[in-house]
């Protein structure tokens, strides 16, 4: 039984520092892709809440990619958006947006 026990306190672990790199993750791309168009991270995810992000963030970020490819003012992402680098960065995105969202009570470490 100890065994048991062991074995689930070690599988909660590793599953809370995978939840924690994909956040970081999250945050890395954001600062990269992000940051110089909407300033400080902290802002914008606490901006929604988290139901709010998850919804957005659905199918790879379409939604997201959608709000942006549809805006002149953002004509500096279009490359971002339309580019595989961003389905594949949207998991890590979305879990730091869901996680510093406003109803989650958390906030970023850095911006």
């Amino acid at each position: 039984m100890r065994k048991f026990y062991a074995t689930v306190a070690i599988t909660l672990l590793a599953s809370s520092t995978l939840l924690n790199a994909a956040t970081y993750k999250g945050q890395k791309i954001y600062i990269e892709s992000c940051k110089s168009c909407h300033g400080g991270g902290q802002a914008l995810a606490a901006s929604k809440k988290q139901r709010v992000w998850s919804k957005i963030m659905d199918n790879k970020g379409e939604k997201l990619a959608q709000i942006h490819l549809s805006s002149k003012k953002a004509e500096a992402s279009w490359a971002y958006f339309n580019d595989r680098g961003f389905t594949k960065d949207a998991r890590h995105l979305e879990d730091f947006l869901v996680e510093y969202a406003g109803d989650s009570g958390n906030v970023p470490a850095c911006n």
